[in-house]
């Protein structure tokens, strides 16, 4: 069995502005798995970096309110949802609620800095 708690994982800040914690990922992790799983937040009134990954991520909001932005579409977004952000599209996330966003973010296959691109 392999449990790793959220506390344990550092802190940092990513490439498209957002606090980030990661907690699994197949490099690092004795865990047999092709995707990475972070959380991230992202301060009220704030909005990330544009920027687009190689692969497939999904984003899964636990707390918080704003608007997903992927290529030239956007839509508004609330706890409980779930976002599919399909490979190299430009995607970036506005908060417009009056508390922090909380996510979820699972890249398939597991993210690598070299397929990020901040824009």
């Amino acid at each position: 069995m392999f449990i790793k708690k959220l506390r344990d994982c550092a802190e940092i800040t990513a490439g498209d502005q957002t606090r980030l914690r990661e907690l699994l990922h197949p490099d690092h992790d004795p865990a047999k798995i092709r995707y990475s799983l972070a959380v991230a937040w992202l301060a009220a009134g704030a909005r990330s970096r544009a920027h687009k990954l190689k692969t497939a991520e999904v984003y899964y909001l636990v707390r918080g309110a704003g608007v997903m932005h992927i290529g030239e579409g956007s839509a508004q977004i609330t706890a409980g949802d779930a976002v599919y952000i399909p490979p190299a599209s430009v995607q970036w996330l506005e908060n417009t609620g009056k508390e922090e966003i909380e996510f979820l973010c699972i890249v398939d296959p597991a993210w690598r800095p070299e397929d990020e691109e901040t824009l």
